[in-house]
């Protein structure tokens, strides 16, 4: 299959209710519109939309259409933007540039920037709770993404990121962080997209093993790209691990063996996926597409 017209047609149908769920807010009034528009810059800002392709590619993989979803793999990318703004933050990773833009808080300033985080991340669920599926089902999914999004997932993988700074960990350490801060979401976003679609136990628990490694090989690679990359192909400062003195993988395994852990979780998700047939193929290709990008 072409990934590459899979990926742009999917973006595409991502961005379209993105667009039109930022175009409500900002055309309502009541809210405070710099607020609106902190929301607007950063989520508007660009982006793979991995995530909400990922869920859209899981519930395909279970034979549901996923046109129906859509509003639900959105909101994903909600609470993505949101871990981005307050990632970027001077008390965090005190970063300026984000997809080739000044980030949240150097536009709209730091206070603004952690406001506009707070309410995409509530937002994400008045999403999902507004959504037409059945309440069950809903609940589900609520549940894996406060699981995945809290000290449980990326915000405990966050906290230790921050408190191992400047110290040497150990590796355990490294794959505590990566599979919460990173892969937590990831994992969420395929899992979800199997709940979409209401798979059975014989398709939901490969699919969430295929989920974990992608998730983990998806931060391994962002660690080595953040050596070998480049400023332009990131769209944010290449070697800020670096500089702020962050432990990845690279800093405790070494460039190569970082790589050859990378594929291994990639082999890995493939296996996962093996009593799929070829409607899992979105999935098998994107795992691939993750172990070669370039940003």
């Amino acid at each position: 299959m072409d990934i590459s017209q899979y990926l742009k047609n999917k973006k595409e149908a991502v961005d379209s209710f993105l667009e039109s769920y930022a175009s409500s807010k900002n055309n309502r009034d009541g809210y405070p519109k710099e607020l609106i528009n902190a929301m607007s810059y950063s989520l508007l800002a660009g982006g793979k939309r991995i995530r909400p392709i990922l869920t859209l590619a899981s519930c395909e993989a279970v034979g549901r259409a996923s046109d129906s979803i859509i509003p639900i793999a959105a909101s994903l990318e909600l609470i993505h933007t949101y871990s981005l703004i307050h990632d970027d933050l001077p008390s965090m990773d005190n970063d300026d540039f984000r997809r080739n833009k000044p980030t949240t808080h150097i536009v709209f300033g730091e206070a603004t920037a952690i406001l506009a985080g707070d309410a995409l991340l509530t937002e994400a669920f008045s999403i999902i709770s507004n959504s037409k599926a059945e309440p069950a089902v809903l609940i589900d999914v609520i549940r894996e993404l406060t699981h995945a999004c809290g000290p449980d997932g990326m915000v405990g993988g966050q906290s230790v990121d921050i408190l191992l700074e400047g110290k040497r960990a150990e590796k355990e350490d490294i794959m505590y962080i990566h599979t919460h801060k990173t892969g937590a979401l990831i994992n969420a976003s395929v899992r979800i997209g199997a709940i979409m679609a209401g798979a059975a136990k014989s398709q939901f628990e490969p699919l969430s093993l295929y989920g974990e490694n992608v998730g983990l090989a998806f931060q391994v690679i962002d660690d080595i790209l953040d050596i070998t990359g480049t400023t332009e192909e990131l769209g944010k400062p290449a070697g800020s691990d670096n500089v702020n003195e962050k432990n990845t993988y690279p800093s405790v395994f070494g460039i190569e063996e970082s790589r050859k852990i990378a594929e291994a979780l990639i082999s890995n998700a493939l296996k996962a996926l093996e009593g799929f047939d070829g409607k899992a193929d979105p999935l098998r290709e994107i795992a691939r597409y993750i172990i070669s990008r370039r940003n």
